[in-house]
């Protein structure tokens, strides 16, 4: 198997790591979370990392065409007497916002978390698909075409 590596990505993600690290997300100031996007036929979907996170911490709010979804990971209770050797795995709050054009059904946006993935699935609003338009023809004879 072949493996790229890009070195600048690399340092980016072991920056993001250190700072994340010593700061982490707060309510009003939040870390961003990863995500992917994708179109598959009428609907777009969107898949959000949030490896660790109790689907009861994680929340999704739609205003005016703005999605926003909100996130926390808190610490481990680890109780008296146990030492913490290594801790990588970024606290706090994660937060990402989603411009929703018009052309999106806000409405209807279905969400699912399996294995540390929160999926959102955004319908394509009808009247944003693809339609035929009736052409009257001088004859009376109605003629359709596509838009």
């Amino acid at each position: 198997m072949l493996m790229r590596t890009d070195p600048f990505r690399e340092l980016d993600r072991i920056t993001q790591q250190l700072f994340s690290s010593q700061t982490p997300g707060t309510w009003s100031r939040p870390s961003a979370m990863p995500m992917d996007a994708y179109r598959q036929g009428d609907q777009y979907v969107v898949a959000f990392d949030l490896p660790g996170i109790s689907p009861d911490a994680i929340d999704l709010d739609v205003e005016r065409n703005v999605l926003t979804v909100k996130a926390e990971r808190r610490p481990l209770e680890l109780g008296d007497g146990v030492e913490m050797q290594v801790a990588e795995r970024p606290l706090g709050v994660f937060s990402r916002q989603l411009f929703l054009g018009d052309t999106l059904d806000a409405d209807h946006i279905e969400a699912s978390y399996e294995a540390g993935v929160l999926t959102l699935k955004i319908p394509v609003a009808d009247k944003a698909k693809p339609r035929k338009i009736a052409i009257a023809n001088t004859d009376g004879d109605r003629k359709q075409i596509d838009a």
